[in-house]
């Protein structure tokens, strides 16, 4: 009767945590469900299981750090690109949105897996928890000086109102993304120009043209 080969980590690779989520996502798509417990995980893929406790408390944890290591890769390509040096908070936004996609799309099977299989949505949102904490931090960070208000509590209040409908708004493009059967995913590409266009419109209190185009969008596409 023959064996099955245990997924071991490359030969000479040190076991890092970028190793170790990318062989949890592995064994999720493989097995349709995430490992039962950290000992036969680790057991399963050649390291020790006191190994996996150096970067993670649980197979929860790592879980959850799936989407912010997500996260960490869009921002780091931003930067390195130097794309955003000198442009405004909008700019920056749209680079986010364009740039984590683009990585959620080689990922897509992982994501689709994690998020919409997921029987619970309470289980689902609970998976974002620390990428939302991330992604509002670099929210706070990249819309440094867009607000204008002369009251410091009143710019407070205007903060946190902005990180949070960010985090909103990123959801939603999301689930459309998860939704979308276009080619190339362009509508969710459509989606983000819209949306962000609306958002800032609604923001800068200008007339409301893009804000009804996106609307219109939306019931076109059945976005519930």
């Amino acid at each position: 009767m023959a064996t099955k080969t245990k997924a071991l980590p490359p030969a000479g690779v040190d076991l890092t945590a970028d190793k170790i989520t990318e062989l949890y996502m592995h064994y999720c798509l493989e097995n349709h469900k995430k490992p039962e417990s950290v000992y036969l995980f680790s057991k399963g893929h050649g390291f020790a299981e006191k190994d996996f406790y150096k970067f993670f408390t649980s197979i929860e944890s790592l879980e959850r750090r799936v989407f912010v290591s997500f996260h960490n890769l869009a921002v780091n390509l931003i930067n390195q690109s130097g794309e955003i040096d000198g442009v405004g908070f909008r700019d920056k936004l749209l680079a986010y949105y364009f740039t984590l996609i683009e990585i959620l799309t080689a990922n897509r099977s992982y994501v689709v897996f994690a998020l919409k299989e997921e029987k619970n949505k309470l289980n689902g949102i609970l998976k974002l928890k620390e990428f939302r904490s991330s992604f509002k931090d670099y929210i706070h960070e990249i819309s440094d000086g867009y607000l204008k208000a002369k009251s410091e509590r009143i710019r407070k209040a205007q903060q946190d109102a902005l990180e949070e409908g960010a985090w909103i708004q990123l959801l939603l493009t999301l689930k459309f993304w998860i939704d979308d059967e276009s080619v190339g995913f362009e509508k969710t590409d459509l989606f983000i120009e819209k949306s962000i266009r609306a958002t800032f419109d609604l923001i800068d209190t200008t007339p409301l043209e893009s804000v009804i185009d996106f609307g219109k969008f939306l019931i076109k596409e059945k976005l519930k």
